[in-house]
């Protein structure tokens, strides 16, 4: 199965190539997974709700712009689901979200869960889309870790600031919470398990292609 993504914001060519090294290790046997840059006009992070907004645009119309690849699926390299439809929309090339996904398999399997994000306006986009999804009564909140954008390339940063984040999910009896950026690996163990939404939905589409 091959996945035709992109990403949420322009990125320079050693980024693209970490992320694109990234997918190569999380996907899965049978799981082929294109990722390209957005284009030069997209926002360089999502730092307000206008980058947010502008993200999906660009999203929205180079999806609509991509050449046919054979590509089975698209998913944006984005844990927001930028384009991602809330209904069907009769596209040839289906758009998917790693977030919905992610949120359909933990509440499916009963289990309450939160998120973390770099910024404020991150975290309330991602818990709109939650609630866009109807997973709200399942829904913790987001934690949000006020990190600056190098954080997305230094797991060392990220990982300490989440430690702590876990640690009082845990106190209020959430077993779960989504790792609010699809960039990022989730680091060492805790009791609370921290979702990599990019590897989970990479998982559940392979598992689900009849293929």
């Amino acid at each position: 199965m091959r996945i035709h993504s992109l990403t949420p914001i322009r990125v320079d060519a050693d980024e693209l190539a970490r992320r694109r090294a990234r997918y190569k290790r999380l996907a899965p046997p049978g799981v082929e997974f294109d990722l390209d840059a957005a284009p030069e006009a997209a926002p360089a992070q999502l730092a307000t709700r206008d980058d947010v907004e502008a993200s999906t645009a660009h999203v929205a119309a180079a999806f609509a712009e991509a050449p046919d690849t054979g590509a089975a699926l698209r998913m944006p390299d984005c844990v927001l689901d930028p384009a991602v439809p809330l209904v069907p929309d009769g596209a040839a090339v289906p758009i998917v979200g790693m977030l919905r996904l992610t949120a359909s398999h933990l509440v499916a399997a009963g289990r309450k869960f939160g998120a973390v994000t770099r910024n404020e306006a991150i975290g309330e986009a991602l818990a709109a889309r939650v609630e866009e999804y109807g997973f709200g009564p399942w829904f913790a909140g987001v934690a949000v870790l006020d990190l600056d954008f190098a954080a997305i390339s230094d797991p060392g940063v990220w990982h300490d600031a989440v430690r702590g984040t876990l640690d009082r999910f845990a106190e209020r009896g959430v077993g779960h919470v989504v790792n609010g950026c699809s960039a990022v690996d989730t680091g060492a163990a805790h009791p609370v398990a921290l979702v990599d939404p990019a590897a989970l939905a990479l998982r559940l589409l392979a598992a689900g292609d009849p293929a």
